[in-house]
């Protein structure tokens, strides 16, 4: 397992998928482009079954549950082959939960406050979520002093045009970006659009 979840990739797919055909191959166009990190979100009635495809036929790619709610999707996550967990939020009995999960974990923060909760809990990286509504990263920006041992995954309204924003703060180590798998590529099966995007996006890393 990755030591940090933050220093994999500067943008972490994240990923909604409503037809489980479409699980590998995005898997592997998102490989091809140089980002070998997915993160399926569990909004659709296929995801886990997704997360189990890409598991199973995409070794090489690092495979995620995002949209954990509740303690009891992190086992079922976990179970289908997820290799790393994000929330949207963070709760304590979430917190415990991900915490014995035995694989890597985003918790979700919004506020000041949320962030010192999980960094009391003893966990210093986390999402920030929804970043955009949050207050972008100006907001990240003005908790690197006060908070110096956070650090961050926004998730949320990120674009391609504002991730550079984001990634030259010294407390974020990537972003989460939807733009890599527009639904319209995926319903049309243009696997070469999405490599294009990963190719795009991997690049951001400098």
């Amino acid at each position: 397992m990755p030591a940090s979840l933050l220093s994999l990739v500067p943008v972490v797919p994240v990923v909604v998928l409503d037809d489980l055909a479409h699980a590998v191959p995005v898997a592997r166009s998102l490989v091809a482009g140089g980002l070998p990190v997915i993160e399926l979100t569990l909004r659709t009635p296929v995801a886990l079954d997704a997360i189990r495809a890409i598991a199973d036929e995409v070794p090489e790619i690092l495979v995620g549950a995002g949209t954990i709610t509740s303690p009891e999707l992190v086992g079922r996550a976990v179970d289908a082959g997820a290799q790393f967990l994000v929330s949207p939020g963070t709760t304590p009995t979430l917190l415990r939960e991900l915490g014995g999960s035995g694989v890597p974990f985003l918790p979700g923060t919004a506020t000041v406050s949320e962030a010192m909760a999980v960094l009391e809990a003893g966990f210093s990286e986390m999402k920030f979520f929804p970043a955009e509504a949050s207050g972008g990263a100006a907001f990240l920006k003005s908790l690197a002093s006060p908070l110096p041992a956070a650090r961050f995954c926004p998730t949320g309204g990120i674009t391609a045009t504002s991730a550079t924003a984001y990634l030259s703060l010294p407390n974020v180590g990537c972003v989460g970006g939807s733009w890599l798998t527009p639904a319209d590529a995926l319903a049309a099966g243009d696997w070469d659009r999405v490599t294009s995007l990963a190719r795009e996006a991997a690049a951001l890393g400098g």
